[in-house]
């Protein structure tokens, strides 16, 4: 049992189970029936919310009746439609964008803009893990991708976020950078420019509340109409195709079948996080240590099985539902 749990804390420690995101079959959790009304509409922008959990997290903000505004290299109209259909009465757009190219990215802020009026919440979700292998024999093509993405994606997009909500008269604005795999440190095998990445955007964000709240030091402190907080976010591990994708029986059995989660459970525990985050710089997480040791002891004491993975290694298909080649079920 010690061994279990100082396993648990390494992963927590190391940040192994901050980031990955896929996705898997329905829970009960996303049969909840949505409140009828919310206090004040808000507007959210989401990169890469055409699936996974940043699909879910659109469907979670529609639910609470704030507007939304998803981004992503693939088409957007399918997963614009479905959540319309979804929610009849709310107000959800979607437009194509590469979050890598700047040009892209300051057409999302405009177009952002004027669907919402005001932006609220923009949460920088979009992200790609560039396929499990060494480095050595991972192409340079995708080395820079992940980069492009990851990081430079990042940037641009925070800093048109920044430059919208600096304008937004006595608004204020709140970014969040996902973070991933590695951002505590430690190895990520397999997975090196992902961890790199990832490994970085503490340290943004963190410059970021400083230069916000402090200035920089020999320039004048730059008047904003709007206030602007900087957040970290991580959804842990999800069942998407950015965690099942070149996965192996062993690590499907675990630690995806002991701690990945659906991207609905993922999004209806985070997305009121974010709402209620005040104070710049803060932390918000789905897979914490407490949740870590719970689930560790439900499996290996408790002996309680995965819900979405079988004893050897293989997604579990629930009837009714559509799976890619990797396991990853469709959530629309």
């Amino acid at each position: 049992m010690r061994s279990i749990v100082l396993l648990a804390l390494s992963l927590a420690h190391a940040g192994l189970v901050s980031g990955f995101t896929p996705r898997a079959p329905i829970s009960p959790l996303a049969q909840r029936t949505p409140p009828s009304t919310t206090k004040l509409n808000l507007g959210v922008v989401i990169t890469g919310g055409s699936n996974g959990v940043g699909y879910a997290y659109a469907d979670e903000f529609l639910s609470l009746g704030h507007s939304v505004v998803i981004c992503d290299v693939a088409d957007t109209e399918p997963p614009v439609k479905a959540l319309k259909a979804k929610h009849p009465g709310g107000e959800i757009y979607g437009t194509r964008c590469d979050v890598s190219n700047a040009e892209d990215v300051s057409a999302l802020g405009a177009f952002a803009k004027e669907k919402l009026g005001t932006i609220h919440h923009w949460i920088n979700n979009a992200g790609v893990n560039g396929g499990r292998r060494a480095l050595m024999d991972v192409p340079i093509s995708q080395v820079e991708l992940v980069v492009k993405v990851n990081l430079l994606g990042v940037l641009l997009c925070t800093k048109q976020a920044m430059a919208v909500m600096a304008e937004q008269e006595g608004v204020e604005g709140h970014i969040f950078n996902t973070v991933g795999s590695g951002v505590k440190g430690g190895g990520t095998p397999g997975y090196a420019c992902y961890g790199a990445t990832k490994r970085g955007l503490p340290q943004l964000t963190d410059s970021l509340r400083k230069e916000i709240d402090e200035g920089v030091e020999g320039y004048e402190a730059r008047k904003m109409k709007g206030s602007i907080k900087v957040h970290s976010l991580s959804p842990g591990m999800v069942f998407t195709k950015l965690l099942l994708e070149d996965s192996t029986p062993s690590l499907r059995k675990f630690p995806f079948g002991v701690l990945a989660a659906q991207p609905e459970e993922v999004a209806q525990d985070l997305v009121p996080k974010i709402l209620a985050a005040k104070e710049s710089g803060t932390s918000i997480e789905f897979l914490g240590t407490d949740k870590i040791l719970k689930k560790f002891f439900e499996r290996f004491v408790l002996q309680k099985k995965s819900e979405y993975i079988d004893d050897d290694g293989n997604v579990i298909k629930f009837p009714g539902e559509q799976y890619n080649e990797d396991g990853v079920r469709a959530l629309y």
